[in-house]
């Protein structure tokens, strides 16, 4: 069945699968797009958009919120949030059936208080790590996204588990002392790689698995010494790795000549490992998952990102642990029949609602705990709670928008605050065009450098002392400031690795670019010509190969 989306207008297809599975959720077939769909959930998930200047508006303290200081919303600190100072179901109102559904639970979350930041009670406390988000179960950690558990000494990262001592790591697990590098599994003292399991002491690696001692090699298995894929004495890799290791100035030569060599060897069609019959990018031992991204351990997933061991599910975007029967949900899990909902944990039979735990049969409801037959947080009977649920679905159908996300127009944060930004870039008139927010004070400073970002010592050696951590640098890329933190000084020094010359946030960038979209195409692998389904556009210059020719060229 193919339609056109109502959003974009783009033509996309529903198979069987999705129809039966819209059946099985009792809503309508969608009419708009996937990608439209994790635009519209992707904007209620703000990871990395931190604000200072908060107090907590229940015991008075400061904050660091995902919340800009100008929302309307009521911000609480994550204990008082999570304790039993307050109760959500003081705050219930009568449902009014002359007032739209959205308008009556739009006022709700304006008076519901907010958790400053997104923190999953099953993974754990964080420690020491108040610029955290989206994150449990880390020790002094900073800026952390997405993160935990058993994390410890990490900063300036995305997706990192059971790690010690990562920076600028975005999916990695299981690993210690690594640098700037994407997806890595089980490493130690890894820098600047990507797609890279068990390797120790090596740089510049794209797809290799087993190596030790190795720089700038691509698709290698269970070597050591090699430079650039040719095998050398231990004597001459040293020297070569020396000329090039901590200076800044040869990182970035080196940077392109290796972009320039990896693109002499083929890449697989996609990262997917130990999975069947599934389609995306970043799979691990899942099975029939279609469209989906950076998710772990599905089966009979669809259009989802970030998610781990969900079933039955469509469009989940984080968490999804121990889901079932998940659609149109944003970091929600362990529950069954959750639909257009927002962290929601431990329930079931849960539609429209926000930051729910352990409740059943609720619609249109806002950080209740232990509810049952609820609507805007008020109780109702059986009788009643159907009775008032079959008219906000009728209402909803009517305006084709049952079975789909909350509104833009609710949206918690604005397009450019949130993870859509980071998967669909928009400028703000296009994302002002499609129905979203833009925020133009992101909190940032710029022009307050101290220091000439060219004047910064080449190599973490010159470095002397720690009155860099007093100065103010400058991104070269946008600008923006930003400072070294001591425990980042220390990390630099152990790994002999030059101070960055761009913030966080362009770093942080960069991976996304290295990692690659979650959009996929239809193009034919380089050496046999069989059609494959990849994230590598058909244009890009990388050879690009079906999975069977890229097994057989590495082993």
């Amino acid at each position: 069945m193919k339609q056109n989306c109502k959003k974009c207008s783009d033509e996309f297809t529903l198979d069987q699968d999705d129809l039966s599975f819209y059946e099985k959720m009792k809503v309508p077939a969608p009419v708009v797009c996937p990608t439209c769909r994790f635009k519209m959930r992707a904007v209620w998930r703000n990871e990395t958009t931190l604000y200072s200047g908060r107090k907590c508006e229940l015991c008075g303290k400061g904050v660091i919120s995902m919340y800009n200081p100008k929302s309307p919303y009521i911000i609480y600190c994550n204990d008082c949030w999570m304790s039993d100072k307050w109760d959500s179901n003081s705050y219930a109102v009568d449902y009014d059936r002359n007032k739209p559904f959205f308008v009556q639970l739009d006022e709700l979350l304006k008076k519901v208080p907010k958790a400053a930041t997104y923190r999953s009670t099953g993974t754990g406390p964080n420690i020491n790590s108040e610029y955290t988000n989206f994150a449990g179960g880390n020790k002094n950690g900073y800026l952390l996204f997405n993160s935990g558990p058993e994390t410890e000494d990490c900063a300036y990262s995305r997706g990192l588990s059971a790690c010690k001592e990562i920076m600028d790591g975005y999916m990695v697990h299981g690993s210690d002392r690594v640098y700037d590098s994407v997806n890595v599994q089980k490493c130690s003292n890894v820098s600047w790689s990507k797609n890279v399991a068990e390797c120790i002491d090596s740089s510049f690696l794209i797809d290799c698995f087993a190596c030790q001692d190795c720089f700038g090699c691509v698709n290698l298995r269970h070597k050591s010494y090699h430079f650039l894929n040719e095998p050398l004495s231990r004597e001459e890799y040293r020297k070569k790795v020396d000329e090039i290791v901590g200076s800044y100035k040869k990182i970035e030569e080196f940077k392109k000549v290796f972009q320039e060599f990896s693109l002499k060897f083929p890449r697989k069609e996609n990262n997917n490992l130990k999975s069947i019959n599934c389609e995306g990018d970043y799979i691990t031992e899942s099975k029939d998952c279609q469209n989906c991204l950076e998710i772990s351990f599905c089966e009979n997933t669809r259009n989802s990102f970030s998610a781990k061991f969900s079933k039955d599910c469509y469009d989940v975007l984080g968490h999804g642990r121990k889901a079932e029967l998940m659609l149109e949900v944003v970091g929600s899990g362990v529950g069954q029949k959750v639909l257009g909902s927002w962290f929601i944990e431990n329930s079931h039979d849960v539609e429209y609602s926000f930051a729910v735990k352990a409740s059943e049969y609720c619609i249109g409801c806002d950080g209740i705990k232990n509810g049952k037959y609820c609507i805007l947080n008020k109780q109702y009977s059986k009788e009643e709670y159907e009775d008032l649920r079959n008219h906000i679905i009728n209402e909803l159908r009517e305006q084709k928008l049952y079975g789909l996300f909350f509104p833009s127009e609710m949206a918690l944060f604005a397009y450019n605050e949130s993870i859509a930004q980071d998967n669909f870039p928009l400028t703000k008139e296009e994302a002002l065009a499609e129905g979203f927010m833009w925020e133009d004070d992101v909190q940032k400073t710029e022009g307050k450098g101290t220091i000439d970002i060219q004047n910064l010592p080449d190599t973490i050696k010159d470095v002397g002392g720690d009155q860099v951590l007093s100065e103010v640098l400058s991104c070269i890329e946008c600008n923006r400031n930003y400072k070294i933190t001591a425990q980042e000084l220390l990390f630099y020094r152990k790994m002999n690795i030059p101070l960055p010359h761009k913030c966080f946030y362009c770093r942080h960038k960069d991976r996304l670019v290295r990692r690659g979209p979650y959009k996929f195409w239809d193009r034919n692998c380089a050496k046999c010509n069989k059609e494959i389904h990849t994230n590598y556009a058909p244009d890009r210059p990388e050879i690009v190969y079906c999975e069977k020719c890229y097994q057989q060229e590495v082993y």
